[in-house]
C-alpha cells in the first residue's frame, strides 16, 4: 500500500513539475515574443507630417506602446487613405522604424463640391487638412458621368484622356510634365493645357498625346531660342497633324 502511494505521489509530483516547467516556458516565450517598444519613427512621408500619421494610428503616446505589436502598427498605418504600404521593423532594442509608401498622386480633380486627389490607379482621395504637395496638375471641366466618391475608383473617359496627357508629358520631358498646371477637358471639347511660367494656353485637342507632346517640346525649344520673335505669343494650337500654330497679337504663325 505504501509502495503504491509512493508511486502515485511520484507521478503527481512529476506531472506538477512538467506542468510548472511548461507554464514557465510559455511565460518566458511570451515575454520574449512581445516587443518592448520604446520609440517609433516614420520615414517616407511627403503628403503629411509623420506626427499626423502617428496620431491617426494612435501610436503617438508612450502609454499605448505596451498594448501594441509590430503587426498592429502596420495595420493601423495602412488604414490611412494616403498610404499604399507600410514596412515595420524593430532593431530588437525597442526602436521601431515604419517605412511608408504613399499612394502616387497623379492629379487633382476639381468638382463643384470639393477637390480630390486622383491616384495613378484612378482612386479618389479627399485632400486632408495640413496636406502639402506641389507639381500636381489640376483636371477641370470633365464630363460628370457619375458622382465622385472618396476612396472609390473614378475611371471615366475624360479622366483617362487626362492621364494619357500626363503620361505623354512624363515620357517626353519630366520638366514639361512638372509644369502642367491645368488640364481643362472643356466638357468633352478640345482639351486646353495651362503651364506654369507660361502666360498663354496650349490648345491640345484629343488623341495622339505622345506625338503632340514631342511636338510641343520642339516648339518651345524654338520659342526659347527666338524669344524676340515670339514675345507676343497668345496661344499654341496642336490640334492639327504634324503642325503647330502659334497665335500672336500680330499674326498667326505655322511651324
Amino acid at each position: 500500500m505504501k509502495k503504491d502511494f509512493g508511486k502515485l505521489f511520484s507521478v503527481i509530483l512529476l506531472s506538477a513539475i512538467v506542468a510548472l516547467t511548461a507554464y514557465l516556458s510559455l511565460v518566458t516565450y511570451s515575454k520574449k515574443g512581445k516587443e518592448d517598444i520604446k520609440m517609433i519613427n516614420i520615414f517616407g512621408n511627403k503628403l503629411l507630417n509623420k506626427d499626423i500619421y502617428m496620431q491617426f494610428a494612435n501610436i503617438d503616446q508612450l502609454s499605448v506602446y505596451d498594448n501594441i505589436s509590430l503587426n498592429i502598427i502596420k495595420k493601423r498605418i495602412e488604414e490611412h487613405p494616403y498610404i499604399a504600404k507600410a514596412e515595420v521593423k524593430s532593431d530588437g532594442r525597442g526602436n521601431v522604424d515604419v517605412r511608408i509608401k504613399e499612394k502616387d498622386i497623379y492629379a487633382i480633380l476639381l468638382t463643384k463640391a470639393e477637390p480630390f486627389f486622383v491616384t495613378n490607379d484612378f482612386e479618389l482621395l479627399r485632400i486632408m487638412q495640413h496636406t502639402t504637395y506641389s507639381d500636381i496638375p489640376v483636371i477641370s471641366n470633365f464630363r460628370l458621368s457619375e458622382k465622385p466618391v472618396p476612396q472609390k475608383l473614378y475611371k471615366t473617359e475624360d479622366i483617362v484622356e487626362a492621364f494619357k496627357i500626363i503620361d505623354a508629358a512624363k515620357i517626353t520631358d519630366t520638366n514639361l510634365a512638372k509644369r502642367i498646371s491645368e488640364i481643362n477637358l472643356k466638357n468633352g471639347g478640345d482639351v486646353v493645357l495651362t503651364f506654369s511660367g507660361v502666360n498663354y494656353p496650349v490648345v491640345f485637342g484629343r488623341g495622339n498625346e505622345s506625338k503632340k507632346m514631342i511636338y510641343l517640346s520642339l516648339v518651345w525649344e524654338r520659342i526659347n531660342n527666338l524669344k524676340a520673335a515670339y514675345q507676343n505669343t497668345e496661344y499654341i494650337d496642336l490640334r492639327f497633324n504634324n503642325e503647330a500654330y502659334i497665335g500672336s497679337r500680330e499674326n498667326t504663325g505655322l511651324i
